[in-house]
């Protein structure tokens, strides 16, 4: 019989990966004003959200269509070495990342490590507006590099 422990972690594991949406399809590109104002002026989509993250050496907008929830994201570098710059330099602009939202990063994570998939950082990182993110590694998804999304807990004040 399982011990209370391996019974939470086994239930952990089945539940732990709860994809709830699509969360956003990320594209690098070399400047980021540039291609808001391209997204916005051509397609009619709304720039939701800007910021920089300098953890991740990037800025980033969110932009949305029409009422839909699902968002696009452009990613900029902030300078010559960061991922995004790399990646710009090694493929070109384009689709760079696709992004789910799940309920709790830690658990989904723990679920596919369980599963022999690996993920890019042992811990989740502070993504866009507070989220906490993590990713799959492209070897174990397709060539696909996948973004797990926990969106930040509601403002209660």
């Amino acid at each position: 019989m399982p011990s209370p422990d391996e019974s939470r972690r086994a239930t952990h594991l089945t539940t732990g990966l709860r994809v709830l949406r699509v969360d956003h399809v990320g594209l690098a590109v070399p400047d980021l004003d540039t291609a808001v104002a391209y997204w916005t002026d051509t397609f009619g989509m709304t720039c939701v959200h800007t910021e920089t993250n300098p953890d991740q050496g990037v800025r980033e907008a969110m932009l949305r269509a029409g009422d839909g929830e699902t968002m696009l994201q452009l990613i900029a570098p902030l300078g010559p070495d960061s991922t995004i710059a790399r990646f710009l330099d090694t493929r070109g602009p384009g689709l760079q990342q696709l992004a789910y939202t799940v309920a709790d990063v830690v658990a989904a994570a723990d679920t596919l490590r369980a599963r022999g998939v690996r993920l890019l950082y042992d811990e989740p990182r502070t993504g866009t507006g507070g989220s906490l993110i993590n990713f799959v590694h492209p070897k174990d998804a397709g060539g696909v590099l996948v973004e797990l999304v926990q969106p930040p807990a509601p403002d209660r004040t």
